[in-house]
């Protein structure tokens, strides 16, 4: 290992030990979920981005792969306090090193976290402490695809087909923008069958599967670069009972006629209050996103159907005309709480059955 500096594009710098020599940038986001390091670093949500890790210590469970979310790791940087380094508890830092994946350990994360509370989400570099001009060639070179559909850089590239545990009833099409696991198996034990789209998918071809229902994934990036997705929701609006999380919930409400705009910092965590109109109860969330929908820009025919309690920002959005609902958290858990997968069962008994 090494002296190493996470260096912010501000020009502000935060040293810290690199234990793997492997440099990269991305926008830098924080975690405040004190577990689940391998579903948060295996999530394709965080496509170009650098993991701040807020609990003081990482890998003290060592790591089992029925725990990925996908089947790799899309973080570009795995930035925390300490991680361990033990014989018995270090299959998660060998993990990352196998993936050559940066690893900043021994970074002053509470202070890291006030600067990002403060300045917003900015991008930065992992590099041998001093090396400024490295870390400034990294983040212009990470920040070029920014404007870019991230969700075509994580999504098949071929549609899939996987039967279902039910043995008659709803064929279900998912329209892939970087779904995690979690979210595929909640779907398989309620459905026959399932097609993945990719999330450039044409009309015609979710058409020509004729679904009883449609599930919109999470996802990473800016929801306003994904013009083929929002092209594709809007023909399939009033055709189709729809459920979105997270990026899906971004889409369906851009579809529908919304605004989205950029959080300052944005939510990740395991400990968010939701205030939910349709299940009547408040319970706790996983949330990773870095934009939320505009309530002001919802039309009449859409009402907020869940409300984050901690800030007041739209948590989901639920019509009635036609027949859909979203989420901005993560309902399947992989981290977090389970207590909104009663969701799923709303969806398919309320709005694809019609009961």
């Amino acid at each position: 290992m090494e002296s190493g500096s996470l260096i912010l594009e501000t020009g502000e710098f935060f040293k810290g030990l690199l234990l793997n020599k492997k440099t990269q940038a991305g926008e830098l986001v924080f975690n405040t979920s004190h577990s689940g390091y391998e579903e948060i670093a295996t999530d394709p949500s965080y496509y170009n981005q650098m993991m701040v890790m807020a609990a003081p210590l990482q890998g003290n469970y060592s790591s089992k792969r029925r725990n990925w979310q996908s089947d790799k790791i899309w973080i570009k940087a795995f930035i925390c306090l300490e991680i361990q380094k033990s014989e018995r508890d270090k299959k998660w830092l060998k993990t990352l090193e196998e993936h050559k994946i940066p690893v900043l350990s021994h970074v002053d994360t509470r202070q890291l976290v006030f600067y990002l509370r403060k300045y917003g989400s900015l991008y930065g570099a992992v590099v041998p402490s001093g090396d400024q001009t490295k870390a400034l060639d990294l983040i212009k070179k990470a920040k070029e695809i920014r404007d870019q559909d991230w969700t075509q850089f994580v999504c098949v590239k071929e549609v899939k087909t996987l039967e279902g545990k039910k043995k008659k009833g709803l064929n279900l099409a998912l329209i892939d923008f970087g779904f995690k696991k979690n979210i595929l198996k909640e779907l398989l034990k309620r459905v026959s069958s399932l097609q993945i789209f990719p999330s450039n998918s044409s009309f015609e071809m979710v058409k020509k599967f004729n679904p009883s229902a449609i599930v919109l994934s999470n996802g990473p990036g800016d929801p306003k670069n994904v013009l083929k997705g929002t092209k594709l929701v809007k023909r399939l609006l009033g055709r189709y009972p729809i459920f979105g999380i997270c990026m899906g919930h971004q889409i369906l409400a851009r579809a529908l006629g919304a605004n989205t705009y950029k959080l300052k910092f944005g939510h990740r965590g395991s400990n968010h209050p939701i205030q939910d109109a349709l299940l009547n109860r408040i319970y706790m969330s996983a949330q990773n996103h870095g934009y939320a929908v505009n309530p002001e820009s919802l039309t009449k025919e859409v009402q907020v159907s869940q409300i984050n309690l901690n800030d007041k920002t739209v948590a989901g959005i639920f019509s009635k005309k036609y027949k859909c609902l979203s989420v901005q958290f993560h309902p399947e858990n992989g981290p977090g709480p389970t207590e909104a997968l009663a969701l799923f069962d709303y969806f398919f008994e309320n709005l694809v059955k019609g009961k």
